[in-house]
């Protein structure tokens, strides 16, 4: 066997492996959602995180206020690296919360928690973080309507708002505000500032994005799953700004 066969085999075989451990990942994180035996006068969907059942109520005829799988990736990691990527106490922020997931199961796991969405999807998303939260949490979360680049600086001015974390499920996709939530991220994120953000490949503007995104960003890989088309990242600041304005 020449060393070019040789090469080509270890290449397959690593695509191989690399593939069953996307097909075990995305089958432990997809295994998390149920749906109720019995269908009551609201439909829901549920999930398992923090040992705990979390309701999610749907409203089908707006695009944010629908679950997808992304929240799932992002949940499954902050629950399973907690060492790592501890929520207790933490300032946290989600952007685009849509459904709730990823702010209640940051808040079960602790954290003090700010979820954001758009006035037409704020209700849904209120009406899940409280069903799913209450008596359950250290801290009551805090959700409030954000437009991304539109006065976030007076919504939440240096001074008195720092974040530890910045969370974001499936916020970039074929929309026209890629910029302003480019520069909400930019905003946001301060010099400690971690920015946990799973993300669904479809089109191009999702690429183009990303790579915008690391002209401001050290941005590392945390999850690929091929088979979900989806990536979960890690980001920080590049420059080293100061912490107020």
């Amino acid at each position: 066997m020449d060393t070019q066969q040789s090469n080509a085999m270890k290449e397959d075989s690593k695509t191989k492996e690399g593939a069953a451990v996307d097909a075990e990942l995305a089958k432990a994180i997809m295994s998390r959602c149920f749906h109720p035996s019995v269908l009551g006068p609201e439909p829901w969907e549920g999930y398992i995180f923090s040992d705990l059942e979390i309701r999610i109520k749907e409203s089908t005829d707006l695009y944010g206020a629908v679950l997808w799988p992304s929240a799932m990736v992002l949940c499954h990691f902050l629950e399973t690296n907690r060492d790592e990527h501890h929520m207790m106490d933490k300032n946290v922020i989600e952007l685009g919360a849509g459904t709730g997931l990823v702010s209640i199961v940051s808040s079960l796991l602790g954290a003090k928690v700010t979820s954001t969405d758009l006035p037409d999807v704020l209700g849904n998303l209120r009406y899940n973080v409280m069903r799913n939260t209450k008596g359950r949490c250290k801290y009551i979360p805090l959700v409030t309507e954000l437009f991304w680049g539109k006065e976030v600086d007076q919504r939440f001015p240096r001074a008195t708002h720092c974040f530890d974390y910045i969370l974001a499920a499936d916020v970039v996709y074929s929309h026209p505000y890629l910029e302003e939530l480019m520069d909400t991220f930019d905003y946001l994120c301060q010099e400690n500032t971690q920015i946990l953000w799973a993300m669904r490949f479809r089109l191009d503007p999702e690429n183009s994005f990303v790579d915008r995104f690391r002209q401001r960003f050290n941005l590392e890989e945390l999850y690929n799953l091929p088979s979900l088309s989806i990536k979960l990242y890690r980001a920080s600041r590049r420059d080293k700004r100061a912490t107020t304005s």
